[in-house]
């Protein structure tokens, strides 16, 4: 039995080769023709996984986002072919994703705790550069009927900036992926930009404000929740790193849940209404605690592929549990949210 349709939209987390994961969820959830999406928010390598679909989806529809998708991911394997950020033998012999012990990545870590990105990258060069430009037709996503949002965070006053599809470029998505410890500040318009992460990681608003859409997926790459207390310098960055990516969007959630708690009372305001209006899913990855920061540079095609299956195999537990709630209610529990503040 065919299924009515349901507009929907996307918000997409960042987190380097990580975001493979969200290629494997939007790879599954594009097959279901029942779900219509109006927009996708994206962040670092959310923004690429949301450009990439949207340019996709104009070129040839659903199948040609899902290629598009594949295209990309491939992409930047190949251009890491060369990249000194490859596993060790000993990571290889046990089985581990991670470049912990990997001599590039040693010796990267050690440069970006002494010297900083202009120092060791004078040139400013970025590898993402030309994958872009040949990945993207940028005036075909002008036109892309999928909104994009792709947050980055303007350096001199620390808020974010959301650029729409008639403004990205090749240096607005570098922009929103732009770390500060590897990349030199991405200038656009006269302003210095830094991951989006740090003040939207995505950000949710213009899906509220901009979209008719009333269901939103949230795709998350940085574990909300890691077992254990981190100890090691690199475990106690990669935690510090999570929390910061996580804190705004949890704080958008925090509100979405205290305005449906008042829904009644807010008759007037129309922007608060919106907020309350919204029905929010989540589809989760436990996988993505297992994996410490060293592997979201880990471009490997074993482990892209690994993370696109994982993040298939999650997007059909989603589906099985709660495809009905999409378009009727709410999947994220908001008075379970409530009751942790």
């Amino acid at each position: 039995m065919e299924r009515e349709p349901v507009l929907v939209d996307f918000a997409l987390q960042g987190g380097g080769s990580h975001g493979a994961f969200t290629w494997g969820v939007l790879d599954r959830l594009l097959e279901e023709t029942w779900l219509e999406i109006e927009g996708v928010s994206g962040t670092s390598a959310g923004a690429m996984n949301a450009a990439v679909l949207a340019d996709g989806y104009a070129a040839g529809g659903r199948q040609g986002a899902q290629q598009a998708l594949e295209s990309y991911w491939r992409h930047v394997s190949e251009a890491a072919r060369f990249s000194p950020f490859k596993r060790s033998p000993l990571d290889k012999m046990f089985g581990r994703w991670s470049l912990d012990s990997a001599p590039g990545f040693l010796f990267m870590d050690i440069m970006t705790r002494m010297f900083s990105p202009y120092q060791y990258n004078p040139l400013g060069g970025n590898a993402l550069a030309p994958i872009l430009a040949k990945q993207i037709d940028f005036e075909r996503l002008r036109a892309s009927p999928i909104k994009v949002f792709i947050t980055a965070t303007n350096v001199r006053t620390g808020r974010p900036r959301v650029f729409r599809n008639a403004e990205i470029t090749p240096e607005v998505l570098m922009a929103s992926a732009c770390l500060p410890t590897l990349f030199q500040a991405v200038e656009i318009d006269g302003e210095p930009y830094w991951d989006g992460g740090y003040s939207g990681n995505p950000t949710l608003a213009p899906l509220v404000s901009e979209l008719t859409s009333d269901d939103t997926i949230l795709v998350p790459i940085n574990p909300l929740e890691r077992p254990g207390t981190p100890k090691t310098p690199s475990e106690i960055l990669n935690r510090l790193n999570e929390v910061s990516f996580n804190s705004v969007a949890v704080k958008e959630l925090y509100m979405m849940a205290m305005l449906q708690r008042h829904a009644s009372e807010l008759s007037g305001d129309t922007e608060a209404c919106n907020w309350a209006r919204m029905r929010v899913h989540i589809v989760r990855n436990p996988i993505m605690a297992t994996l410490g920061f060293s592997s979201k540079l880990n471009a490997e095609w074993d482990f892209l592929t690994m993370l696109k299956e994982e993040g298939r195999k999650a997007a059909q537990v989603f589906l099985d549990d709660h495809g009905h709630d999409i378009g009727k209610a709410s999947t994220v529990r908001f008075e379970e949210l409530l009751q942790e503040l």
